[in-house]
């Protein structure tokens, strides 16, 4: 948005635009399992009436012009984050989506809403100790797959390959625990400018690399 001296919404609708490029090609290429880094908790900083239009106007936009074309491409859609940080007027929204997708499956999405990698895992870290401290567990009964199930991702499967845009080289809080053995992309487009060929290039680039599951 900057770069063309847009408003700031102007620049996220564009990238909602790029959200619903990339739901199509995985529907091509009948990849099963996207997440989408929506909103991070770092972005509650960001100006107010950006988000206002994130929160009041993109939602209801998706609810009332895209949720009939993601139902009728069969897209299930789940909300991960930390639903107490939810802005109260979303939170029906964010249900509804979830309720009317729920039984889809030739695609599932991920979006990751008022979520962050570290407060994830804190949040797991918690509900561990509290149980650990009831005496519902046990020290020994503490494992990495124990944890994962106490995520708010949990029973999402780890990403394959994460992609990052804006020719950035970090992970910004994103999927801390899961991203242990995931192939990354860096691109140098903005996520607007996203396209179908950069897509293409990512998945072929993936196939042909040899993944290590080991330090």
């Amino acid at each position: 948005a900057k770069q063309y001296g847009w408003l700031p919404w102007d620049g996220h609708r564009e990238g909602l635009k790029a959200a619903q490029r990339v739901m199509n090609f995985c529907l091509d290429q009948s990849i099963p399992n996207l997440s989408l880094y929506t909103f991070s908790l770092e972005n509650f900083r960001r100006p107010q009436d950006e988000l206002h239009f994130l929160f009041n106007i993109l939602m209801k936009e998706v609810k009332q012009k895209l949720l009939g074309e993601f139902i009728a491409k069969e897209v299930s859609f789940s909300f991960i984050g930390d639903w107490s940080k939810f802005p109260q007027e979303v939170i029906p929204i964010c249900k509804e989506i979830e309720k009317k997708t729920k039984n889809l499956s030739a695609l599932k999405i991920n979006l990751l809403f008022c979520y962050g990698g570290q407060q994830e895992l804190v949040s797991g870290i918690k509900s561990i100790v509290q149980k650990v401290k009831s005496g519902q567990l046990s020290e020994d009964e503490i494992s990495d797959e124990l944890l994962e199930q106490s995520l708010w991702t949990a029973g999402i499967p780890a990403p394959d390959l994460i992609v990052r845009t804006g020719g950035v080289k970090r992970l910004s809080n994103f999927f801390l625990f899961k991203a242990a053995y995931s192939e990354f992309f860096f691109l140098d487009c903005f996520w607007p400018e996203l396209t179908h060929t950069h897509l293409e290039d990512v998945v072929e680039s993936f196939y042909i690399r040899q993944r290590n599951f080991g330090p």
